[in-house]
């Protein structure tokens, strides 16, 4: 139905929570009229009130003017249930609790009183929204339109088709969140829609690592935050989004892909939850929280330079330590300090790759081109005293050192490629294109860049290796790439392209 978008002037949010009055704000200065309703009418009224606030807020702050925060305001009426009639309603946007039953309830009282051609959208973000409709006489007029927290600052929004919508619906509803001057992505309605299954790459592999004893929470945070440019580590994440939340979540996805290993949880958080560790809403998750305020354990001070000569074949290492005025030599002398770049392996692997003895020899991560935060990789055999040596040696860049636990890659290295060959089996199973899968992780994660294009910055045979050498010396099926990064290598071909497909030659 051409042009649906565009003729849509009046919507039915059904619902008053944080949800449903960001949409209806959203849609009010939209342009269209909105509707609120829900059980509780004091719940309307209050939540009314709350919109007519934001919206004085963002003339006061000069983003509506006088005129468009009036009228944004005029286009805002109650209804007295959310079943009342509702014959010039255009679409209905349901905001209510995650409960299966409770949407199919409402929209099968809303089929009662709304237009054959209604539009139904659920907002919900995890529910699979062909199930929702299929309680409905006609199904194909149901869609989702996933709105995220908080919605009039959360620009994306994830357009979900069920299995029997109609067609033209999911291209009008991508046009009708660019009217509202929202940034839509269309996704397949699978296990966690996009952004939470994309998502699913740094959480466990985080918590991989840390079932591991590679490293330390706050430690994985900060190499997260100083090395891959993430404004939250991954345990800070979890920590806010609340893990009684999360635990759910990693469990619903991985069943929902009948336990696909790269999705597998952690047995980590069970008993986290279990214990009532949930993070910053009840004060103590993987941190301490007093007043609201994270505690964190100060990073311990680094040694003094070594007066040993270092050794590594690091060019960019070395002249590194070099500027720091560390003596860097040219041979392994036999009291020298022992480092090795580390690039998808761990150190033992390099040093015997090298012919170096364990004892002496430390890694460092690579991946950052050593800016931002150095990471030193220890294994069981270094003599402490190396150790502490090339702690020092890195100290005196001026750079923060992380200490870890020598693993079969860094722990940055881990982190990214589980992020990018998540996206990467996203695109192979073409539930997302390419394009649509970076904006999502960009605006529904916050990372830096969206994970194919941060693929193609690395190096996609970069982040290959890095998996081949994780499943090649773990045998965890979890680090198997995917076809979508393997294909791309063996052709040159960007991990941002969608490719030669068979429709392209009809």
């Amino acid at each position: 139905m051409a042009g649906w978008a565009e003729r849509v002037s009046r919507v039915r949010v059904v619902g008053t929570g944080v949800m449903g009055r960001g949409i209806a704000q959203l849609a009010a200065t939209g342009g269209v009229t909105v509707e609120l309703a829900d059980l509780d009418l004091d719940a309307v009224r209050s939540a009314l009130d709350y919109v007519h606030g934001m919206l004085d807020k963002l003339v006061t702050k000069g983003r509506l003017s006088e005129a468009e925060g009036r009228a944004a305001k005029q286009r805002l009426v109650m209804v007295d249930a959310p079943s009342a009639p509702a014959g010039n309603v255009d679409l209905v946007i349901e905001a209510v609790r995650e409960d299966l039953e409770a949407k199919r309830v409402l929209f099968g009282k809303l089929e009662q009183v709304c237009r054959p051609d209604t539009v139904f959208a659920t907002n919900t973000s995890s529910l699979s929204v062909t199930e929702i409709a299929a309680g409905l006489s006609d199904p194909t007029r149901v869609i989702g339109l996933h709105f995220f927290n908080p919605v009039p600052l959360m620009r994306l929004v994830e357009v979900v088709p069920g299995v029997r919508t109609v067609e033209w619906l999911p291209e009008e509803a991508l046009k009708l969140v660019r009217r509202w001057g929202h940034e839509p992505v269309l996704a397949k309605d699978a296990p966690g829609f996009l952004v939470n299954h994309a998502g699913r790459g740094l959480n466990t592999e985080a918590l991989q690592i840390l079932s591991e004893s590679v490293a330390e929470p706050a430690d994985v945070d900060r190499i997260a935050r100083d090395v891959l440019g993430l404004k939250l580590g991954p345990f800070e994440l979890l920590d806010l989004t609340g893990l009684d939340v999360s635990h759910a979540v990693l469990e619903s996805i991985w069943s929902g892909f009948h336990s696909e290993p790269r999705l597998r949880p952690s047995w980590l958080t069970r008993p986290r939850v279990a214990a009532g560790l949930f993070g910053r809403k009840n004060g103590e998750g993987f941190y301490r929280y007093v007043d609201g305020k994270q505690e964190v354990t100060p990073e311990p001070a680094a040694p003094p330079a070594p007066d040993k000569p270092v050794f590594t074949a690091e060019e960019r290492l070395g002249r590194l330590l070099t500027a720091a005025g560390v003596q860097v030599v040219a041979d392994a002398y036999p009291d020298a300090v022992l480092l090795v770049a580390l690039r998808g392996e761990s150190t033992l692997d390099a040093a015997a790759r090298a012919g170096l003895p364990a004892s002496r020899v430390c890694g460092v991560d690579a991946l950052s081109g050593y800016q931002g935060r150095l990471t030193l990789s220890v294994h069981p055999g270094l003599d402490p005293a190396a150790g502490r040596a090339a702690w020092g040696a890195l100290a005196a860049t001026g750079q923060p050192v992380t200490i870890v636990q020598d693993g079969p890659a860094p722990v940055a290295q881990r982190l990214l490629a589980s992020i990018v060959n998540t996206a990467c089996y996203i695109a192979a199973q073409n539930l997302a294109d390419p394009a649509d899968i970076d904006t999502a992780v960009r605006l529904g994660l916050g990372y830096p860049r969206g994970p194919l294009e941060w693929g193609d910055l690395v190096g996609p045979d970069k982040v290959l290796r890095v998996l081949a050498g994780l499943y090649q010396s773990t045998g965890d099926p979890r680090y198997r790439p995917s076809s979508w990064l393997t294909e791309r290598v063996a052709l040159g071909l960007p991990l941002t392209s969608k490719g030669t497909r068979p429709a392209d030659l009809l």
